[in-house]
């Protein structure tokens, strides 16, 4: 059944997979011709000999170089923009690691397009008009707060506009004004439970019937336990900045994989080493080409997130493609000893003990010449007594499965409710001090 109210304008949204073929192909020609007017891509092009006129298909997407993080930075701060500034009505930035910061512009049109995406979003999650959504996320220069606000509001919700932070605040909202919509990070969310639980209170009877979770991996482990711990759905969120922000990929009802809005964004999964297609199926860096960017259009930009494109079609009758969950960003791997790991596979252990918490750090130093791993991990508040010291089997129980998952040995220490640094934003899981 269609869920999508009439107002969201979402004529894309069910599209048959011969319609999305033939409307990619076109917006991908508009796309590049329009990228083409910009400083960055106008040089770029000139350089490899390339004639937009000859993207015709969408095949044709691998004769197009490459966008990476660093020639954001490069372009900075107008050199990708395609339009006069005084069509542009937003600006968003983000630090790099170097100081120099990468920035977004958009057109009214490009805005008007990102709420379209996200309401269309948050009603394939079944929210109507009658939710109560309180935003939980960072506002500002980050996307993620605005990019849910804006949809919302195109959905018709009562938004609460609460920001991070200020956990006795946003469970008084909660319960003040009957919400049944939460945006957050999944860290933070966890957070706000933990919080009420070691207070006494309950989480459940808060009546929160739908969180979205994004801006940060994480793992179906931690959703089990945040759908657990609330009684609601938990849907993961999929966005970036140089996207727009969220609304690039939701999941439906059925949370079988996210749906990629394919009439906005191209996508392309390839191997990160070589640069070519995977095969069908297998995991790879997620690429992207915006079909639907009027300020700043964005050909093949490499995300460095690692996931897969999903085979066959989901039960909800949409047929744009799915992403499985993430398993983290290339750029985010550790390497400890010469062996490859992702704070995700930490995460996935500590997910299936109900006798820990959800807040854990990582730690990474040098002992010697050899690398040391350590796990901090808070003990649930349900199983504390005052003391830690009948945990030390629990513990070396953790230890070795730990071991198991990451293939050496790590060190673990079992820490007290509340006594590692909670997030408000974006969870710092690893800190690194070799």
């Amino acid at each position: 059944m269609k869920t999508v109210v009439d107002k969201v304008g979402s004529r894309f949204e069910w599209m048959s997979r011969d319609e999305i073929t033939e409307f990619q192909g076109a917006a991908l020609r508009t796309s590049v011709a329009r990228a083409a007017r910009s400083p960055h891509y106008s040089a770029k092009f000139d350089e490899l000999g390339i004639d937009p006129n000859d993207i015709r298909l969408t095949k044709d997407i691998t004769r197009l170089p490459f966008t990476t993080k660093e020639d954001l930075r490069l372009s900075y701060p107008d050199k990708m923009l395609t339009v006069d500034r005084e069509q542009v009505v937003r600006l968003h930035t983000s630090s790099g690691t170097t100081g120099k910061p990468t920035a977004i512009m958009h057109t009214q049109q490009d805005i008007d397009c990102w709420a379209e995406l996200m309401a269309r979003c948050l009603a394939m999650t079944g929210a109507t008009s009658q939710d109560v959504f309180q935003n939980m996320s960072g506002y500002g220069m980050f996307t993620g707060g605005l990019g849910l606000h804006y949809g919302a509001e195109r959905l018709g919700m009562l938004v609460i506009p609460a920001g991070p932070g200020q956990t006795a605040r946003q469970i008084m909202l909660i319960r003040d004004f009957g919400v049944t919509c939460i945006h957050s990070t999944p860290s933070y969310f966890m957070h706000v439970a933990e919080k009420m639980i070691q207070d006494g209170d309950d989480p459940k009877p808060l009546g929160i019937e739908r969180a979205f979770c994004g801006a940060e991996p994480y793992t179906e482990e931690l959703r089990a336990k945040l759908q657990d711990l609330y009684g609601c759905r938990v849907y993961n969120s999929y966005g970036l900045s140089e996207m727009m922000g969220p609304g690039v990929a939701f999941e439906c009802t059925y949370q079988d994989g996210m749906h990629v809005w394919e009439d906005a964004y191209l996508v392309e999964i390839i191997d990160p080493e070589t640069l070519e297609p995977v095969k069908e199926g297998a995991v790879g860096e997620l690429v992207m080409t915006t079909l639907r960017r009027e300020a700043m259009p964005i050909i093949r930009y490499r995300t460095r997130d690692l996931t897969s494109i999903l085979g066959g079609e989901c039960r909800c009758g949409r047929k744009h493609a799915r992403m499985a969950r993430f398993v983290g960003r290339s750029d985010d791997m550790l390497i400890v000893g010469g062996v490859n790991v992702f704070p995700s596979q930490i995460e996935e252990v500590i997910m299936r003990n109900d006798w820990l918490g959800g807040n854990y750090v990582i730690q990474l130093a040098k002992q010697g010449a050899l690398d040391k791993m350590t796990v901090k991990v808070e003990i649930a508040q349900a199983v504390f007594d005052g003391s830690l010291d009948n945990i030390r089997t629990k513990r070396d129980e953790l230890a070795n499965q730990v071991k198991d998952q990451v293939g050496f040995t790590v060190n673990v220490e079992v820490v007290e409710p509340g006594s590692l640094p909670a997030s408000e934003g974006k969870a710092k899981r690893v800190m690194d001090e070799r």
